[in-house]
């Protein structure tokens, strides 16, 4: 949105969303803490509201006519809308952040390219898939993520020792960050086998949760009172900045543990291992669940999935990156892979530019 003010100063928002997007300008017609209700139960609980929600959507729209509708990721409502826009007006639908069909659901294929009228990836693997594979050309416009995180790094400038006397950290010792997720229901499966793998390290290194700043600190002492760890609070860009290794769920945050330039093991513990064991390697379509093997498309960082996930392997697997050797070099170098594969183009600006010429067209 701020890039698009950047391209169009005249230009005008109605959206769902949340405050960063009410800070850019606009109305906020619904926030997203309304709409987003994760697992099965809290879904079935609230699908009138959630119904009620998309209507309103589909109605505002038609009623304010705007030049374009851009969806931003969120499928499951957003391919609905898009169906509605398509079948009910002559507005164009753009998709910002593509589903990841790749994944799982390839057959929305067939929403998308009748629906869509220009779709804009972050992810350069999604290229071959939806050109090659399915013939339908999209935009690669780089990502945010390595946005944020080169933004980041140029402008931090505190040394170890600084962070560490603001965080009440050692600065005698090398870190070790836990990232286990930015939900509750992450937090409980992955965080206590995480310490407990990682505190077989804690005579040489200390270890530093990632406090995800929607988490009430009451929820984290369950699983850190009387361990050897601490907690920093909505500081993860400055704790990776800081640290040696990492332990690290699926998600954008192994992304962002690689451009930070931190070894890492992904961790993501699964119900019934065994079942999804089987899931993985007859069903679900992609080889890797991490963001740094996807975008390689080889294996960089070592995933420990439902039934490899547990503490023993965690904890091997640690030690390997942990110390000076073949495991961190090659990770390492890796890593300079992903980089490369990312480019170095500004996503938000790179997709402003494209969809304001279009448009214009």
């Amino acid at each position: 949105m701020a890039a698009l003010k950047k391209r169009d100063a005249d230009a005008e928002f109605r959206f769902f969303g949340g405050d960063l997007m009410a800070a850019v300008g606009g109305t906020l017609i619904k926030h997203y803490r309304d709409l987003a209700y994760m697992g099965f139960v809290p879904v079935l609980l609230h699908l009138r509201t959630i119904f009620r929600n998309m209507d309103f959507c589909k109605k505002d729209i038609l009623s304010w006519q705007p030049n374009v509708v851009i969806l931003v990721d969120y499928p499951g409502f957003n391919l609905d809308i898009a169906k509605f826009v398509k079948a009910k007006s002559s507005i164009p639908v753009f998709y910002y952040i593509s589903p990841k069909i790749w994944a799982w659901k390839e057959y929305r294929i067939k929403n998308i390219k009748r629906d869509i009228a220009e779709l804009f990836s972050i992810l350069p693997f999604e290229v071959p898939f939806y050109e090659q594979k399915h013939n339908y050309p999209i935009h690669y416009v780089g990502n945010p993520t390595a946005d944020e995180v080169n933004e980041f790094l140029q402008n931090y400038k505190d040394p170890f020792n600084v962070f560490c006397s603001t965080n009440n950290l050692n600065s005698d010792r090398k870190i070790i960050a836990l990232l286990a997720g930015s939900r509750k229901q992450e937090i409980k499966d992955n965080l206590p086998a995480m310490l407990e793998a990682a505190s077989r390290y804690a005579d040489k290194y200390q270890l530093v949760v990632a406090g995800a700043p929607s988490i009430s600190p009451d929820y984290y002492e369950k699983f850190i009172t009387g361990k050897q760890v601490r907690i920093v609070y909505d500081k993860t860009y400055p704790l990776l900045a800081n640290s040696h290794a990492a332990l690290v769920t699926s998600g954008t945050a192994t992304l962002e543990t690689a451009l930070f330039g931190v070894p890492q093991v992904v961790c993501y513990e699964t119900p019934i291992p065994k079942v999804i064991a089987f899931l993985r390697k007859h069903l679900i379509k992609v080889k890797y669940i991490s963001l740094v093997n996807l975008i390689a498309d080889h294996e960089i960082v070592t995933e420990l999935v439902a039934d490899t996930f547990t503490v023993d392997n965690i904890a091997d697997e640690l030690g390997k990156v942990l110390e000076q050797g073949k495991s961190r070099n090659d990770m390492l170098n890796g890593y300079d892979e992903v980089r490369h594969r990312l480019g170095d183009t500004k996503a938000p600006d790179n997709a402003a530019a494209i969809m304001i010429d279009i448009l214009k067209k």
